[in-house]
């Protein structure tokens, strides 16, 4: 494994402090390896770190850290990893920067002459610096939600929220039962059926939101992640600040004018700090972009066990935002993955692929694991 940074986990180490998954723990492992019922139904975010930690420790993995990749070429009947120290040479990659590599701000007009403090919610950590400050959160993800909801907890003077699309907003946990085991579930039904179960679901436990400037999304949850890759809202205590106007719901951000944002409708605020959780983009240009793996949105256009017919043996995964949480889906692919480099010479799509998540899964895995001790994942060239 290569890795730039000098620890296992970087980026769960800068996520901000009151971060917890919204994935349950039990559906959250990697495989062969589950995550401590000691850490709660919900796992904080130190726990995470902790958990990628003694992972790498129980599996013995060897970690280059340090090393950065900067370009993928093809070579020698496989690939050439141009590094910051040297090349390395191999038949198969698999790519897992992260779906959440770089932070993106919209280049909104006048926004390099806003007087007053502009972050990105990836700099933000605490609530702490923002007591009794006027701030705008932009963007309503999951990421935005949580940090409006943490700025309202820890005594923000003023806390506004700009919604360009009204979200989809879903209970996290509903009569015991965890959001993710619904989008799991949900999966296998036609997308108008699970929309109709998820409404329902919504109507019952977050409720009309509309006369507090929120309306109900005009797409259903499934629908939007089928067609836009957008998650819904998973519900910590959001949709209660709303209704109790803790959060003020205000429009799109069109621009800046040196103290004031301006949102659509013409309508100027003037908030001391803006919070831009607007996202991320996965980076994956100058790694792979001139390989034609990618689609107009960053995104490799295939992922998993699969590889892109110009590129065999090159893989891809923790690139999808699935509905039934990323660290589930991480572990399926992962086995895919293994089996496919076992079973399968570069190039050729690999055949009965299948999956199923916990002990039997792992049990597969353990079986495929000892065809690619022999396998060489990575050569050093020589002198390097």
């Amino acid at each position: 494994m290569l890795e730039r940074s000098d620890s296992v986990a970087p980026a769960w180490r800068t996520h901000y402090e009151r971060l917890h998954l919204h994935t349950v723990r039990w559906l959250s492992h990697l495989p062969g390896y589950p995550i401590p019922r000691r850490y709660g139904r919900w796992v904080a975010r130190d726990r995470v770190v902790d958990y990628l930690e003694a992972y790498a420790r129980h599996h013995d993995l060897e970690i280059r850290f340090g090393t950065e990749v900067r370009r993928i070429e093809r070579g020698g009947g496989g690939w050439r990893l141009l590094t910051d120290g040297g090349e390395l040479t191999t038949p198969y990659v698999v790519v897992a920067t992260g779906f959440n590599n770089t932070p993106f701000v919209p280049d909104w007009p006048g926004r390099e002459g806003f007087e007053g403090e502009l972050i990105h919610s990836k700099s933000y950590r605490s609530a702490e610096a923002y007591r009794g400050r006027d701030v705008l959160v932009v963007g309503t993800g999951n990421t935005g939600a949580e940090i409006a909801l943490d700025l309202v907890e820890r005594g923000a003077g003023r806390v506004r929220v700009s919604v360009r699309t009204p979200p989809n907003i879903v209970p996290r946990t509903a009569l015991g039962l965890p959001g993710q085991a619904v989008g799991v579930l949900i999966r296998r039904f036609p997308p108008k059926v699970a929309d109709a179960i998820i409404r329902g679901n919504q109507r019952t436990f977050i409720g009309d939101l509309s006369e507090h400037g929120l309306p109900s999304a005009p797409q259903g949850v499934y629908s939007r992640m089928l067609e836009t890759g957008g998650l819904p809202i998973l519900d910590i205590g959001f949709a209660g600040a709303v209704r109790r106007r803790q959060v003020e719901i205000v429009g799109a951000v069109e621009g800046f004018d040196g103290r004031e944002v301006l949102l659509a409708g013409g309508e100027r605020i003037s908030p001391e700090v803006v919070v831009a959780a607007t996202g991320f983009k996965r980076g994956l240009e100058p790694l792979v972009g001139h390989l034609g793996v990618l689609n107009a949105a960053g995104r490799p256009v295939v992922h998993g066990p699969y590889c892109h017919r110009d590129a065999p043996g090159l893989h891809f995964i923790g690139f999808s935002d699935p509905i039934s949480g990323m660290f589930r889906e991480i572990n399926i692919d992962s086995w895919k993955i293994a089996c496919a480099i076992a079973e399968n010479p570069p190039g050729r799509q690999p055949k009965n692929v299948t999956h199923r998540p916990g002990p039997l899964g792992d049990r597969l895995l353990a079986k495929a694991s000892v065809k690619l001790r022999s396998t060489p994942l990575f050569r050093l060239r020589s002198g390097h």
